[in-house]
Parts: structure tokens; sequence; C-alpha cells
């Protein structure tokens, strides 16, 4: 509930009249759980994090600005999830981002296996100078997104189907040939920004193909994500926009932690794909499940 909707709430049900800003100073106090939350110790080693970020208005000396909320999604060895932290920032850039890993870092993470980022400028370099171990893989999803921002309503379901062929490929070579393929073909020659951006972000693409379908699964349908942004977006679409970072914060935070209660059992792909982590990643994976 907004500030507003509690005030009026409490004059519904209790008749009585209290101001929007008692309420904001009576909610404040979350802003030490955010505060105590933001700092805990975390795992020694993550198999997986997700990183991902949404777009929230907030007023900001007197004009309303588009700020980025980024949330970093843990996967624990045993598959079940954890949100990591969560950053309010206006500019994103290499300097942002180191700053983050750093934190994480000195809350206790020692180690990455997988790091999946939305493409965002200077976010693999920050990841491997601080986890320099760590594969950096670009969300399948957001590229596939992105890809079909480019394509007009009817031509959607057609252009989303010829893409399967590039991120279905048995391997990285299967994966460039049909790629190829897609920017010489019909599709590639109507939209050639779709194969430009593939392009750009294939150092970022090809780690995908080492692993099996199980681990692929959970890489490119990041349900657990989708489904924390799709309620952040409905909290956020309510408001409009915040009157600051803080009022923000609360709302986020308290989302979350919400969220994070529903999480009880791992997805069930993991059974299958923490094998395969064990094969592929040997005593930096073992000692995570010790």
């Amino acid at each position: 509930m907004s500030t507003r909707e509690i005030v009026g709430h409490l004059r519904d049900l209790y008749g009585i009249d209290v101001s929007p800003d008692l309420i904001s100073a009576v909610t404040d106090a979350v802003l030490e759980e955010v505060t105590a939350w933001q700092a805990r110790p975390l795992e020694a080693t993550y198999p997986l994090i997700f990183f991902d970020a949404l777009r929230v208005k907030i007023r900001d000396e007197g004009l309303v600005r588009n700020k980025a909320v980024h949330i970093a999604l843990g996967v624990r060895a045993d598959g079940t999830k954890e949100i990591l932290g969560l950053w309010l920032e206006q500019n994103e850039g290499a300097k942002f981002w180191l700053r983050v890993m750093n934190e994480l870092k000195n809350r206790g993470v020692e180690d990455v296996l997988v790091a999946v980022v939305d493409g965002l400028k200077g976010f693999p370099d920050a990841i491997t100078a601080v986890f320099p171990q760590a594969s950096v893989q670009t969300c399948i999803v957001h590229l596939l997104r992105h890809s079909l921002d480019f394509v007009s309503w009817k031509d959607r379901k057609p252009v989303a189907a010829a893409l399967k062929n590039i991120y279905r490929a048995v391997d990285a070579v299967a994966a460039e040939t049909a790629l190829t393929a897609f920017e010489e073909g019909s599709w590639g020659g109507k939209y050639p920004a779709i194969g430009q951006s593939w392009r750009r972000a294939w150092g970022e693409v090809v780690p995908f193909y080492a692993f099996p379908v199980d681990v692929r699964r959970i890489l490119y349908t990041t349900n657990a994500i989708e489904a924390l942004n799709s309620k952040l977006r409905r909290a956020v679409r309510a408001r409009g926009h915040f009157p600051s970072d803080e009022a923000a914060m609360k709302l986020l935070f308290l989302v979350l932690n919400r969220a994070e209660k529903e999480w009880i059992m791992p997805p069930r792909e993991w059974c299958m794909a923490k094998a395969q982590f064990a094969v592929l990643f040997g005593e930096r994976f073992t000692r995570a499940m010790a």
C-alpha cells in the first residue's frame, strides 16, 4: 500500500486521521532492516547468480528521473534461491559494477561459477576483475526480447521461431552457422539489426554452448527472476513515481522480502543440473555442496 492508501485505510477502519508524513516516518523503520539486510554475510560460493534491472521513476532535485534498480538473485548449491542485494543507481557503468562485485566479495562471496547478465556495458569485465574464474553469460531471454524489439508485431512469431535455431544449436560452431544462416535469410535481410545485436554479444553468448541441455534450460528460462520482476513492476506501476530513493527502497525491499518467503523448492531441473555442475566445475562446486 502507498502512504496515502494507508492514511485512507486507517480513516475507514478506525476513524483516525493521520498525516502521510507520519506514516512515512513510521515506515522509515524498514530502512534499518534494509541496511542490515544489504550488509548481511553471504555464502562463499554461488553456482549461479542472475543480475537483472528494472526502471523506476523517482523525484530527485525537483525533477522526476528514471533510475535503475539492480537485483542479484543467487542460486545456492542445493538449488535454493536467495536475493543477494538491491542497488539503486541512475548512471551505471564499469565503476558501479566493480563496486557491487567488491561489495559481494566483502560480504563473504569467494567464487561465482556462472554469472548471467543482461548485456550491460562494462559488466562482464567488472565481474571477472573480482571473480576471475566466473563464466559470464548473456541472458538469452533478454537477447531474444531485444531482438524482437526490432520486429513488427505480425512478424514476431516466425522471427522468434527462426532464432530458436541459434540458441538451441548443439555447440558454438553450429550456433554461429545458424546465426549466419539467419543473417543471410529473409528475416535477417528484413531486420539486419537482430544479427548485429547477436554478433555484438557473441563473446558472452558462446559460454552457454559449453553446458549440457539441463543446465542451459536453467540459464535461459530464468523463471524466478522473471516472476520477481513481474511483482516489482506491479508494485511500481501502482505508484507512478516515488518521492525519494528511500521511499523506493522501502517498497522494493518489502516486495522482495515477501517473494523470498514463497520460495521453498529448488527448480525441478536442478537435480540434473547439479550433477552436471559437479562434472563441469569439480571442486569449485563440490566445496559449495559440503
